[in-house]
């Protein structure tokens, strides 16, 4: 309902309009009638008024005078003008201030109802175009972002700057420029004892102080990349040595750190690809560089990050070993991943490794559903104990027992009623990820209600269920791209996306890679 001010100071006219005019019908509603233009002024100054009545000759306030304060309050009101007189001056006066109607006395209601239904139907207008100026303001920052990560992603060889560059500015940065990427760092268990809502306060919290610390560095083009990691461009006034305060200040203020790659500089769009991968490299050496700080890209830096790349392929093998109970497997697995650690050089290293390789174990089995630390009764101190090993023997036994008891624990859970329901419910959801799968739909095929089943299975599996089809997904698309040649869409298809691009963003937000990245590094 747009609301309506009336102002008379005939009685029974005012009355007459309030009364005899179909206000509901017009979709309007009468919020105010008074007799003078000071008790006019007094509801606009409390009230938002849409529409306001008002007759030209009052006593003390002319209707021309409380259409001009009205106005100065309320710029976009729309005013109509009643009045007994046809002077000239009048009108004039009143198309001055744009009215929107002009009705002559003794008034006909059907004038002054076509007057309102114009200016109703122009309101309408007003505000879907208001909608949409304020959807197409949210959509802009959503498209800059999908053309920044374009741009960092593809290679381009491009003349001159087109629209897009000129619109989201990048046509005015000062070459050379070289992309830094930032990463939360020990995102997962840093967070971990926090609430959601903690979680999502905490890290709208550091994304609005990211924005506000950039910005005051003239840092313009930002490019989120996942929940963990962040792109910037800089230009030759803001060296990544620039950043190092923005690393101190987070760590400062929140219960994690971050730690920035910088690519070198580069001289035009088409070499921004270049830069960026250069500034995930960097990233990648975090394990041996250390972490909290900025990081420049290093050519002659990687002959440990590989090894450590490929014991993230490995630890595949030895987490499906360890779920599906094999102890063989999972013995051979583990010896083969400490081959490799013995092969790093120091202490320090395989001690560091070691914890990462728990970590990166934890995070598997998150997608699980299940919390390595919760399962064997641990907390993160409990990892001190690495110190206190002065063999790579000593370490290895360690974790051998302690994945035996992880194996044991996870065989026991599948035995459990509900584990075994869960279970099931997975079974069926794996046989239908090309679907589109709903708790409902779940919920009808084991007899349950959705809400008991859903509770159900959030107690079981420690997630909501709508989160563990998506994490599902994500696995199975892992798996065809590393083991299958189907093409990407092909793929998304197959887990139940039918809309590329939004499988393409899921999959980045889980893994840190676009699909195709993804399939060329494994």
């Amino acid at each position: 309902m747009y609301k309506v001010l009336l102002a008379d100071d005939e009685i029974l006219d005012l009355e007459g309009m309030r009364t005899f005019i179909p206000w509901h019908d017009l979709g309007l509603e009468v919020v105010g009638a008074v007799n003078s233009g000071f008790e006019a002024c007094a509801v606009i100054e409390r009230e938002q008024i849409d529409i306001l009545v008002t007759d030209v000759r009052m006593p003390n306030m002319s209707g021309i005078e409380l259409a001009r304060r009205a106005l100065d309050k309320q710029e976009e009101l729309r005013v109509i003008f009643v009045s007994g007189h046809k002077d000239f001056n009048y009108v004039k006066q009143a198309m001055s201030l744009n009215a929107h109607g002009y009705v002559l006395k003794p008034m006909d209601d059907r004038e002054l109802i076509h007057s309102l239904t114009k200016i109703r139907l122009d309101l309408e207008r007003s505000r879907r175009r208001k909608e949409e100026e304020e959807a197409f303001r949210k959509i802009v920052p959503i498209a800059k972002n999908e053309y920044m990560l374009n741009l960092l992603e593809t290679p381009a060889d491009r003349g001159k700057s087109n629209v897009l560059d000129q619109a989201y500015r990048l046509d005015s940065l000062n070459w050379p420029v070289r992309v830094a990427v930032l990463e939360i760092d020990d995102y997962y268990w840093k967070l971990n004892p926090y609430s959601e809502p903690e979680k999502q306060r905490l890290l709208c919290g550091f994304y609005d102080l990211l924005a506000e610390l950039l910005h005051s560095r003239g840092v313009e083009h930002i490019c989120k990349l996942s929940k963990q990691r962040t792109a910037i461009l800089l230009d030759s006034k803001q060296p990544p040595e620039s950043l190092a305060e923005l690393t101190e200040r987070v760590k400062a203020e929140y219960p994690f750190t971050i730690t920035i790659g910088a690519g070198d500089e580069v001289t035009c769009f088409g070499d921004l690809s270049r830069s960026y991968a250069q500034a995930l490299t960097a990233l990648d050496h975090k394990m041996f560089r250390g972490k909290g700080r900025v990081l420049p890209y290093d050519a002659g830096a990687g002959t440990e990050t590989d090894q450590a790349k490929t014991i993230d392929l490995q630890l595949d093998s030895l987490l499906k070993a360890v779920a599906q109970y094999d102890l063989v497997r999972m013995d051979d697995e583990l010896s083969a991943i400490f081959l490799l650690i013995s092969q790093m050089g120091t202490k320090v290293t395989v001690r560091n490794l070691t914890m990462y390789l728990v970590m990166k174990l934890n995070d598997s089995l998150r997608s699980m559903q299940e919390n390595f630390f919760a399962l064997m009764e641990m907390e993160l101190k409990n990892l001190d104990i690495l110190i206190h090993f002065e063999t790579i023997d000593d370490i290895h036994d360690w974790l051998r027992c302690l994945l035996f008891e992880l194996s044991e624990k996870l065989q026991s859970r599948k035995r459990t009623k509900n584990g075994k329901l869960v279970q099931d419910i997975i079974q069926h959801v794996r046989s239908r990820l090309h679907e589109n799968v709903t708790l409902r739909d779940v919920a009808c095929q084991f007899s349950f209600s959705p809400n008991y089943l859903g509770v159900l299975f959030k107690d079981e599996a420690g997630m909501n269920f709508s989160d563990f089809v998506i994490d599902l997904r994500m696995e199975q698309s892992q798996q065809l791209l590393r083991n299958t040649n189907l093409k990407i869409y092909e793929i998304a298809e197959r887990v139940g996306y039918r809309y590329l691009p939004y499988f393409s963003r899921q999959f980045k937000e889980t893994t840190g890679l676009t699909p195709l990245e993804y399939r060329r590094k494994r």
